[in-house]
């Protein structure tokens, strides 16, 4: 399950965007008890939760999910605002083999002042007398700032830096991944291409048409190339980079400026190139679209805006289509989605007043898929 709770304060501080609710929905005390009602009712064997508020996360909500058996792990935000994200487990289901918080923030990069974080584990199921493969769980909240493209797109990119980390194996693959969160960004934008096709041209992008969740660029700059400065230590692969210093020849010193010369200028080459890729093969749980109607699926919903800015990705299974029959299937990723729990569209949220409502606690729905880990 992804879920971003909406956080007491945020709801606070942002009293604008819940006008059309009525004042007893909004407290914490009505809306606590529900989101806990629908976590027991899903049932699932991984949380990754949004907006989630410290002082409430270890009064209530951490005491709570383990009462229900679950491990919980929780990052908060590096700034001001108290919230954060949580990945929780069952504890019957999976041990906990490394846990890997991500800051979005950097004090010696200027383009990365914002208080943003995401959290990536490695998990084993626990599976009596099989060899178990292992799955990285990775939990996000991106930057909202709609006119902030460039921002997003570095926090993303740090965020698959870290997944690649974590998720490489010896024999050189990955195992498989499951990235939750709220991306702050629509599908069919910019972002969300990159995360689905792995690679992202972003030649002449305004930054505001990034995340696609404003329609309007006003004087807006187009991305820089690079986005995100070499101190970053993130190539242009979204993965870390090896600092490797030239080699020094001892013997000819002119070969020695010539090698670093030559060293220098493919530096600068593929630092000034303006595409974007990273390594994995990675699908939505949802189409975005109702098949039937082609009207949007929103998982937000507020007084200012309907949309779709929570997603659950997955590493695929890739089939080789043209394999003989009787042939082994070449499986990358190995995860097969089953099911996964119907989104609302925006109309239908406002027959019940739109959210938060009586029943419905956050300002999001709950994502919930349910996956076939192949062995």
């Amino acid at each position: 399950m992804s879920y971003n709770i909406l956080s007491q304060d945020l709801l606070e501080d942002n009293s604008h965007l819940y006008r059309h609710c009525r004042r007893p929905v909004l407290h914490w005390s009505f809306r606590f008890p529900n989101i806990l009602k629908e976590i027991k009712h899903f049932d699932a064997d991984v949380l990754c939760l949004q907006e989630v508020q410290e002082d409430h996360y270890g009064a209530e909500i951490r005491p709570s999910l383990e009462s229900l058996g679950y491990h919980c792990e929780y990052k908060m935000r590096t700034g001001r605002k108290p919230d954060g994200c949580a990945i929780c487990f069952k504890h019957s289901k999976f041990s906990l083999l490394s846990v890997n918080p991500v800051e979005f923030y950097r004090r010696d990069v200027p383009l990365l002042d914002r208080d943003n974080v995401g959290l990536v584990l490695l998990l084993q199921p626990k599976i009596p007398n099989a060899a178990s493969p292992v799955i990285c769980v990775a939990n996000t909240h991106l930057l909202y700032n709609p006119r902030r493209g460039d921002i997003k797109l570095t926090q993303l990119a740090m965020l698959l830096a870290e997944i690649s980390s974590v998720a490489h194996q010896k024999d050189g693959s990955f195992c498989p991944i499951v990235m939750c969160g709220d991306f702050n960004s629509v599908p069919g934008s910019p972002l969300y291409s990159f995360i689905k096709e792995g690679k992202l041209n972003y030649e002449g992008l305004a930054i505001g048409k990034v995340s696609g969740q404003e329609q309007s660029s006003r004087g807006q700059r187009i991305l820089s190339i690079p986005i995100w400065p070499p101190n970053l230590g993130i190539s242009q692969n979204c993965v870390y980079e090896v600092q490797q210093l030239p080699k020094v020849e001892k013997t000819d010193s002119d070969l020695t400026q010539t090698e670093l010369d030559k060293t220098e200028v493919l530096v600068t080459a593929e630092k000034l190139s303006s595409n974007l890729r990273h390594h994995f093969s990675l699908s939505s749980v949802y189409s975005h679209y109702f098949p039937d109607t082609g009207i949007p699926e929103v998982t937000t919903c507020h007084s200012r805006s309907a949309i779709t800015v929570d997603y659950i990705f997955y590493s695929a299974e890739k089939e080789d289509v043209a394999r003989q029959p009787g042939a082994e299937v070449a499986l990358v990723g190995g995860l097969k989605l089953l099911a996964r729990l119907s989104l609302l569209t925006e109309q239908d949220l406002w027959t019940v007043n739109g959210l938060p409502n009586e029943n419905n606690s956050s300002d999001h729905l709950p994502l919930l898929a349910k996956f076939r880990l192949e062995l």
